[in-house]
């Protein structure tokens, strides 16, 4: 049975985050899902809908999940770690909102010393 590497900081999990969201479609899911939170925390908040709040992890794990499970093929690194999972979420979309996200998925496959098979 693997070990799985225990990450102590956000930034030493980043990396391998990325790793894991190497295909592009899993990406824009992700980013779909985390827009759709933001606009559903926002909108809750505006409008004063709390119903809003309440479809918030709908909206940003079922993107995921499904760019996990049924594209990427792995386990959402949301069951180890929770917080940095979701730090890592709105990490990744500044990053693709910036034009980063290329880059930055590279530079974490030669951190970790993985070959990209999404490339």
């Amino acid at each position: 049975m693997a070990t799985e590497k225990l990450y102590r900081t956000f930034w030493e999990f980043y990396p391998y985050y990325l790793t894991e969201h190497a295909r592009p479609i899993n990406r824009v899911l992700h980013f779909i899902g985390t827009s759709l939170v933001i606009g559903c925390f926002i909108g809750g908040i505006v409008l004063q809908k709390g119903w809003l709040f309440f479809v918030l992890p709908f909206c940003g794990y079922g993107f995921a999940w499904v760019g996990h499970f049924i594209l990427e093929k792995n386990r959402p690194a949301t069951f180890i770690y929770p917080l940095y999972s979701l730090g890592s979420d709105f990490v990744m979309f500044f990053h693709i909102i910036t034009g980063q996200i290329s880059r930055k998925v590279d530079e974490a496959h030669a951190t970790l010393g993985i070959v990209n098979k999404w490339k």
